[in-house]
């Protein structure tokens, strides 16, 4: 198995990751250090975790915060564009980073209807490099296929949940026809449920 994803924007995500949802502020750097010692080459976090500042911690405590993939992700009231905006550099003050590698939508949110000004200002932010990659998470294909239509720029990945008990084989199919690849959450079940199955 390739280290690697291909994103759909052509760049390079570390296959494995480590995940801090649920994981205190108050023990997340010492996780994320210890973490990049022991091999990972990816982190991802959100604003919703309330470990963004100590995730950014622990990256440079590593000693090696330039070789890791890092994602955060743009909460759901904080859509529409200029909203976005100032989210993304709230988001990067706490991380204490000029940049992020990938930045999501956290959900779609269909309802407010503001998903589509909000994908707009992520293109703006990976045009000034400031999110070298832009992607959403739990949007359903018919979501993405809006995003597509109305602005030109497709989504470089969908983080969805994902694992042996809940496979998702139609947004999967969807997904890989549009050439969107997949990051699953809680792989292991939530919680780590499936580690007690004797399967």
């Amino acid at each position: 198995m390739d280290r690697d994803i291909i994103l759909h924007d052509g760049r390079a995500m570390p296959r494995l990751g480590l995940g801090v949802w649920q994981a205190p502020a108050e023990i997340t750097a010492g996780l994320v250090e210890t973490a990049v010692a022991a091999g990972y080459r990816a982190v991802d976090t959100a604003y919703i975790y309330h470990n963004e500042a100590a995730v950014g911690d622990g990256l440079r405590a590593s000693g090696r915060a330039d070789e890791v993939f890092l994602t955060t992700k743009l909460w759901n009231e904080f859509q529409g564009y200029e909203q976005t905006l100032r989210a993304f550099d709230a988001s990067l003050k706490r991380l204490r980073m000029d940049s992020v590698d990938l930045y999501l939508i956290h959900w779609p949110m269909p309802r407010r209807d503001l998903y589509v000004d909000t994908w707009r200002a992520l293109i703006r932010l990976q045009s000034e490099g400031r999110a070298k990659s832009i992607g959403v998470s739990n949007f359903q294909p018919a979501h993405i296929e809006r995003l597509v239509a109305e602005t030109g720029v497709t989504p470089a990945v969908n983080q969805i949940e994902l694992h042996p008990r809940f496979q998702q084989a139609d947004t999967r199919a969807a997904l890989a026809d549009m050439g969107i690849p997949i990051t699953s959450w809680s792989p292991l079940g939530q919680g780590g449920a499936i580690l007690g199955d004797p399967t």
